[in-house]
C-alpha cells in the first residue's frame, strides 16, 4: 500500500493506494465520521474491488489526519474530497472510470459530490438515512441519495438504527447481517461489492 499526502483547502488529506494490476476502474473510499480507513467494511470492499481489477484509494479526511475525531462541516468535507479526487485523477488514475464511495459520513460525501467528481457510480456502505430513533421528527437524508444520477449500491445492515434506504431505478440496496458497523458479515459485503462492480465498470 502506498501513502500519498494531498493538499486540500482544509489541510492535508491522506490517500492510501492499493493499485490493481491492469486496472479497469478506480474506487475512491472515504471513512465514517469518527472512524478511519481501517474499518472492516471498507477493507472488505477494497479487497473485493482489487479482485475485480479495480484500483482503490482509501482517503483520510484532513480532520482525521490532524488527529481530530469530530468531523468537519459538510462543505469542508466535500471541498477536501473533491480536491483529493482531482489530484488522484491527475496523478494516479488518469482516465480510468471513477467509482466514488465510503461508509456512513463518507457515503454522504460521495453522494453529494458525485456529479462534481465525475463519478461513474457510487458505493455506499451503511448510509445514515436518518438519526436513530428518538422523540420528535427524524430528518431524512434520502435527498442526498436521490440526487445521485449514476448507478448506486447501498450495502446496509438489517439492524442499522439509521434506517434502510429504499431501492430506486439506479439504486441497488443489499441488506446484510449486522448493524451500522457492518462488522458481522464481511463476506456478504465483499460479494455484493464484487458483483455490482462487475456490472457497472
Amino acid at each position: 500500500m502506498q501513502l500519498i499526502e494531498i493538499d486540500t483547502p482544509h489541510g492535508p488529506a491522506n490517500a492510501h493506494l492499493r493499485p490493481a494490476a491492469r486496472a479497469r476502474a478506480a474506487l475512491v473510499l472515504g471513512h465514517g465520521a469518527g472512524g478511519g480507513v481501517t474499518a472492516r467494511d471498507l477493507v472488505a470492499a477494497a479487497d473485493a474491488a482489487l479482485a475485480e481489477g479495480v484500483s482503490v484509494a482509501l482517503v483520510e479526511q484532513p480532520y482525521r489526519v490532524a488527529g481530530r475525531r469530530s468531523p468537519a462541516p459538510a462543505h469542508q468535507l466535500d471541498t477536501a474530497w473533491l480536491a483529493v479526487v482531482e489530484q488522484l485523477r491527475a496523478e494516479v488514475f488518469g482516465e480510468l472510470p471513477l467509482v466514488a464511495g465510503g461508509r456512513s459520513s463518507g457515503a454522504r460525501v460521495a453522494c453529494r459530490t458525485a456529479a462534481a467528481a465525475g463519478a461513474a457510480a457510487v458505493l455506499c456502505l451503511a448510509f445514515p438515512l436518518e438519526p436513530p430513533r428518538r422523540s420528535g421528527p427524524r430528518p431524512s437524508r434520502l435527498d442526498e441519495l436521490d440526487a445521485v444520477t449514476v448507478p448506486t449500491l447501498v450495502v446496509q445492515g438489517v439492524r442499522d438504527p439509521f434506517g434502510m434506504p429504499p431501492k430506486a431505478k439506479r439504486r441497488r440496496v443489499v441488506q446484510v447481517e449486522g448493524d451500522h458497523s457492518l462488522r458481522t458479515d464481511l463476506a456478504s459485503i465483499g460479494a455484493a461489492v464484487a458483483d455490482w462492480l462487475a456490472r457497472v465498470v
